[in-house]
């Protein structure tokens, strides 16, 4: 099949919409052909910067609407005007500080989908890559030890005989220039990550979130004092045993 009739069918996949019958062979074609692995990566941010836009925050107009009649009331007494004064200055502040918690929440959540969206892109380089790993093995007594010296902290190793999991191999990698672990899984006919980083690198954004940008899942936890983050093609239920055979 040419890449024009993959190039075809990528937006499709990448919205999730594509048959399920059909997403073995194009994930495949996508690991073995860089040109169309980079042509996907670029598509996935384009539509993941369109879904980033945050909507602005707007006072409730039910406010101006009170405001106005207040206003337009005739023969109001001082007194009367001292208070509705003193509710429009109420009311406001409470404008302000909803405002204040509104463009602190949506700060906060754009923290998580950046580090969320770079996770993806590494994880999508990496499989896109010639040489996805540095060290291939599936023996967990030969892939922990090669981190020893590369990345500052150690991390426990399950294993996996036994489960759908197998070990691919890891390599190192960098988030928010702060170097950790990426170790690759299968499971079935998916490639799956698991990112390994001190707190530091993601300003504290790992405990117990679950994301899902396009038709990537992601799950991350925290401990001892690392941030753990699970991506992949598969749905959460996967992820939730992957990341439930890492905390055994």
């Amino acid at each position: 099949m040419a890449c024009e009739t993959w190039t075809a069918k990528l937006d499709t996949y990448l919205d999730g919409e594509l048959p399920e019958k059909e997403e073995p062979a194009l994930r495949e074609h996508l690991r073995i052909c860089s040109v169309c692995a980079s042509n996907a990566l670029d598509r996935m941010r384009i539509k993941r910067f369109i879904q980033s836009a945050a909507p602005r925050f707007h006072p409730d107009p039910a406010f101006r609407a009170r405001m106005q009649r207040g206003i337009s009331t005739p023969h109001v007494a001082l007194g009367s005007w001292r208070r509705l004064a003193g509710l429009a200055l109420s009311a406001a502040a409470l404008v302000f500080l909803a405002a204040a918690l509104s463009t602190t929440y949506l700060r906060a959540r754009a923290q998580e989908h950046q580090i969320v969206s770079e996770l993806i892109d590494l994880h999508v380089a990496t499989l896109a890559s010639a040489n996805p790993v540095d060290v291939v093995s599936t023996d967990r007594h030969t892939v922990k030890p090669w981190f020893e010296g590369k990345v500052p902290f150690t991390f426990d190793l399950p294993e996996f005989e036994g489960s759908p999991f197998s070990l691919v191999g890891g390599r190192t990698t960098y988030l928010n220039q702060s170097i950790g672990a990426q170790l690759i899984f299968r499971l079935r006919q998916h490639n799956l990550s698991v990112f390994i980083f001190q707190q530091r690198a993601t300003g504290g954004t790992c405990s117990n979130a679950e994301e899902g940008e396009l038709n990537f899942h992601l799950q991350s936890w925290s401990r001892n004092g690392l941030c753990y983050f699970a991506v992949g093609d598969v749905n959460r239920s996967d992820l939730a045993k992957l990341s439930a055979l890492l905390t055994s």
